[in-house]
């Protein structure tokens, strides 16, 4: 499967070479209030996150009422409350994404949100979003890709709680359609242990899908994301909030304002620290290599006419001037056309 590699997400690219694009969580941490919402917003606007996230979803559309809470949910919730009851709270609408999106605008961030069903699906699709993030609910959920991938908008596809051939059954569903994707690993849970992240299945996407790759980050604090960047993750994603103490699902397990801050910088800073994918000398480099890196010498006193050897020759720093030793086997067995005293720098 040959995805694309370049994808544009409004005014940002998503590329081998492009700055880590970083999308904010915001989740269902606003609690079902636009004030809380746009103060989300804020923060990740004012911390340099591209995109800030939210999620859409119809709960009639995406539970049964019988359904419990999952065990991250009840550790952070009313145990004894039901998944429907807790969601219906959450509940984002059509003209709450307008107000928002709008918002986002104005504070020059990318509006997202996940849709967790067709209904809402259709919805986000009536505000001309520049992306679909899909969470790993949907992964196994074939017939939903299906239709987000017709949609024709790149796609940003988490992959918890999933097995690699149901991944590249998600990814064959959506190829057929769309090749704009970008392809999150990520374990379902709200906080996951240090040896849960699993950084390393980033390799295995990349050697098995020729497809851009990231990494949708639960783990506590600032946590593992910025390690999977010089694995090659050109997205990262994490859950923010304006207060880990308030009650919700994704609260406890959410960066804090000041951890947010804390967790872009590093990111920047990983990216900086990548640098370019060309192997050469930096600018700042080319004095120290004249300086320190060494050029071939005359070992001994070399007549002319004498053949150059491995023995009479020998790299020393120069300060640049003469021949790099990298080439030494090229002047091996040709004869000398001056006199060299030792020492003296070997001129072709």
């Amino acid at each position: 499967m040959n995805f694309n590699k370049i994808l544009s997400i409004k005014n940002k690219e998503i590329s081998p070479n492009s700055p880590t694009f970083i999308i904010a969580e915001a989740g269902v941490n606003h609690g079902g209030d636009m004030s809380i919402a746009k103060k989300l917003i804020d923060l990740a606007s004012e911390a340099g996150a591209d995109a800030v996230k939210f999620q859409t979803f119809r709960t009639d559309c995406l539970i049964l009422d019988s359904v419990q809470k999952a065990p991250y949910q009840k550790r952070t919730t009313k145990a004894t409350e039901l998944q429907m009851d807790m969601l219906k709270k959450l509940e984002v609408t059509r003209e709450q994404n307008l107000e928002l999106k709008k918002y986002c605008e104005e504070k020059s961030i990318i509006f997202l949100t996940t849709p967790f069903d067709e209904v809402s699906l259709d919805e986000i699709d009536e505000l001309d979003l520049p992306a679909y993030k899909i969470a790993s609910t949907d992964t196994t959920n074939l017939p939903f890709l299906k239709k987000v991938a017709q949609k024709g908008k790149p796609i940003f596809l988490s992959t918890g709680m999933t097995y690699l051939s149901e991944v590249q059954m998600a990814l064959e569903t959506i190829y057929e359609f769309n090749k704009d994707v970008v392809l999150l690993q990520c374990t379902a849970n709200y906080p996951i242990r240090d040896d849960e992240a699993n950084l390393a299945a980033i390799n295995t996407f990349k050697k098995h899908f020729d497809v851009l790759v990231g990494y949708s980050d639960h783990t506590a604090g600032v946590g593992a994301a910025a390690f999977a960047i010089p694995m090659g993750a050109k997205v990262v994603e994490k859950h923010f909030t304006l207060d880990k103490s308030q009650e919700g699902p994704d609260h406890k397990a959410s960066l804090s304002p000041e951890e947010l801050k804390e967790f872009f910088q590093l990111v920047r800073k990983v990216d900086s620290f990548m640098g370019s994918s060309i192997k050469k000398p930096n600018l700042s480099e080319t004095k120290t290599r004249a300086s320190l890196q060494k050029c071939l010498v005359a070992n001994c006193e070399i007549k002319v006419g004498e053949i150059f050897t491995e023995e009479n020759i020998i790299g020393k720093r120069t300060g640049g001037e003469g021949i790099s030793p990298i080439y030494y086997k090229d002047l091996i067995g040709t004869k000398a056309t001056k006199n060299y005293k030792k020492d003296e720098i070997i001129t072709l």
